[in-house]
């Protein structure tokens, strides 16, 4: 069957909180001038990665201050921190009080170039466009270390992408690898009703009980604007790992977030460390993180060793024609999070647009 083609000024891969944010300005521009442009989704309903994050998990941060550019985060009743729930529901009602252009589903295998422009490349067509705003994020990218033995091992393995709630792992002895504020809201929970071992590469220091999403937004624009006039100044890393939401301190409080160090290889029936101690487990949980979701990218070959895309602001080096927005700091001071991705996207769109108007 012929896929249909169809060209546009500006493509936005993702309407997760990065791709929403960049769609709202572009729709600003749009009304101002003639420009044309459509966000492309992967998932089957709106709400991006939040739709499938474990039923437990809170905004490190107040609604208040986790808004996207337009509309506040309404509060979620009897609570300070909102659920990944309630983040759905108002990325949901995002995308439709702005009447964002959103196709779903519809999965980007790759972008290509096109003589003058770029090529979207889906299962539902192909979109030419002048710009492309690349926004997948990295839910679909799980990262999972690879140890000897694994293949061996006779229990359970699974990352944060296939956790839900504690059920499945009542009673169970359970190790959960990892250490940041994944793994530590996980193993606060799961603590409560499995036999739980944390392990971690280092040992993992959790912020002041004072820190929360609004602090660390701040010291991360305190540091990029640092950074760009040749200072340092204290990161985020430099005061801690995990943040101590309510969870987190109720577990601390009952002594179970010490960490083990990282093991050396799997046995059938649990885990060895590298002074030979040997301890059986029905299931390790891997919290160990995500790469950037970059692969569409491949084509263009502007991705390095690493997976990533040299940038200047969030334009890429090797390709102008693309942006890239929401990966981590690397695209914008905090652009992971839903302040720091809208804060972000301003910028982004300006960019991509400049030249189209």
């Amino acid at each position: 069957m012929e896929t249909p083609e169809h060209e546009v000024d500006v493509v936005v891969i993702g309407a997760g909180q990065a791709g929403l944010a960049a769609g709202y300005f572009l729709r600003r521009v749009a009304r101002r001038e003639d420009l044309d442009f459509v966000v492309l989704d992967a998932g089957v309903s709106p709400g991006g990665s939040w739709t499938h994050y474990w039923d437990s998990l809170r905004l490190f941060s107040p609604a208040e201050h986790s808004m996207l550019p337009g509309w506040w985060m309404p509060p979620e009743e009897g609570h300070e921190y909102p659920s990944a729930r309630h983040v759905a529901r108002y990325l949901t009602e995002y995308e439709r009080r702005y009447e964002l252009p959103v196709r779903r589903p519809v999965r980007v295998g790759r972008v290509e170039r096109s003589g003058e422009r770029l090529a979207v490349i889906s299962d539902r067509g192909t979109w030419r466009a002048r710009r492309v705003i690349s926004a997948t994020g990295s839910w679909s990218a799980p990262h999972v270390p690879v140890l000897p033995g694994s293949e061996l091992f006779e229990g359970e393995q699974a990352h944060t992408v296939d956790y839900r709630n504690p059920d499945r792992f009542a009673g169970l002895r359970v190790a959960v690898v990892g250490g940041g504020n994944s793994a530590a809201q996980i193993l606060a929970e799961l603590s409560l009703v499995a036999q739980t071992t944390w392990i971690a590469s280092r040992p993992p220091r959790l912020l002041p009980d004072d820190v929360d999403g609004r602090e660390l937004f701040s010291i991360a624009t305190r540091r990029q604007r640092a950074a760009e006039e040749g200072r340092r100044v204290e990161g985020v890393e430099d005061l801690g790992d995990v943040v101590a939401v309510p969870s987190v301190r109720e577990a601390r409080d009952r002594g179970v977030l010490e960490a083990e160090p990282m093991f050396e290889r799997f046995t059938p029936t649990g885990l060895l460390w590298a002074d030979g101690t040997e301890r059986r487990f029905d299931a390790v949980l891997w919290c160990t993180g995500f790469r950037p979701a970059l692969d569409h990218l491949a084509p263009l070959g502007v991705l390095d060793s690493g997976g990533r895309v040299a940038v200047e602001g969030t334009r890429s080096v090797l390709e102008p024609r693309l942006h890239l927005l929401g990966y981590g700091d690397w695209t914008g001071a905090a652009s992971a999070t839903i302040i720091g991705a809208g804060r972000t996207a301003k910028g982004a769109v300006a960019e991509a647009t400049d030249p189209l108007v």
